[in-house]
């Protein structure tokens, strides 16, 4: 069957880029090719998330293990110690990539955010060890215990959820891990709640200062672990 008047053969459709005429195939791959450009292939980011959230997990261990052994406080607390200046160091990292990054593969508020985040729960983590350093408590009592495995909790959980962003498979695994750790923190609300009750009803006013302060730091490293989940939430359903 013989072409309409006026058609044009498909095998002759040429189109035009900078002023140069190419064929359809070769269009389609310098497309592809300022796509791979366009798309960050820098994986940096979750290997620096990643190396964060698994130094604060090994954090949270430690504070379990402190909590429940009150032993060998000083060289536990060194190594508290050590975990929080790494923490820094590869926050410090993440910053300054971010700051010599053009296009990157999640917002850079969700960056900021989620590093901020997640340097603060290690920061809570090692301040409350301190504390209990500093204000020479003698052992840990049920609701620091009870904090610490709480954190230990939510920092396994973001552990988790971190590694699903990298390539943002499932959403829905990340969603449900975010849940989870917003009712580990209500618990925590709950711990901290009655602990304060409780400690009000001694009349040791040195005690009930030292000890509110502990349960208190302990509960805002839960707080901080939300945000962290906020953060991951926000990115999965972007992507959902």
């Amino acid at each position: 069957m013989g072409e309409a008047a006026g058609s044009i053969p498909a095998r002759s459709i040429r189109w035009g880029i900078g002023g140069f005429n190419v064929s359809p195939p070769t269009f389609l791959l310098i497309a592809v090719g300022l796509m791979d450009w366009l798309v960050p292939k820098d994986k940096i980011y979750f290997d620096l998330f990643e190396q964060l959230v698994d130094t604060l997990r090994e954090a949270s261990d430690l504070l379990v293990i402190l909590t429940e052994d009150y032993n060998d406080i000083k060289n536990r607390i060194h190594k508290m110690e050590q975990l929080e200046h790494s923490g820094d160091e590869i926050t410090h990292r993440i910053f300054e990539h971010l700051n010599r990054s053009f296009i990157t593969p999640l917002e850079p508020e969700e960056i900021i955010r989620l590093t901020s985040a997640l340097d603060d729960i290690l920061d809570y983590i090692e301040g409350t060890t301190l504390t209990m350093r500093n204000y020479a408590i003698r052992e840990a009592d049920a609701p620091m215990k009870e904090l610490a495995k709480l954190i230990q909790l939510c920092t396994g959980e973001l552990q988790q959820a971190i590694r699903g962003i990298r390539t943002i498979k499932d959403p829905g695994s990340i969603e449900q891990r975010c849940i989870e750790i917003n009712r580990l923190e209500n618990l925590a609300d709950d711990v901290l709640a009655h602990a304060i009750t409780d400690l009000f009803k001694s009349d040791d006013a040195i005690t009930i200062i030292k000890y509110k302060d502990i349960y208190q730091m302990l509960e805002m490293a839960t707080d901080k672990c939300e945000d962290a989940a906020n953060v991951l939430s926000d990115i999965a359903i972007r992507h959902s």
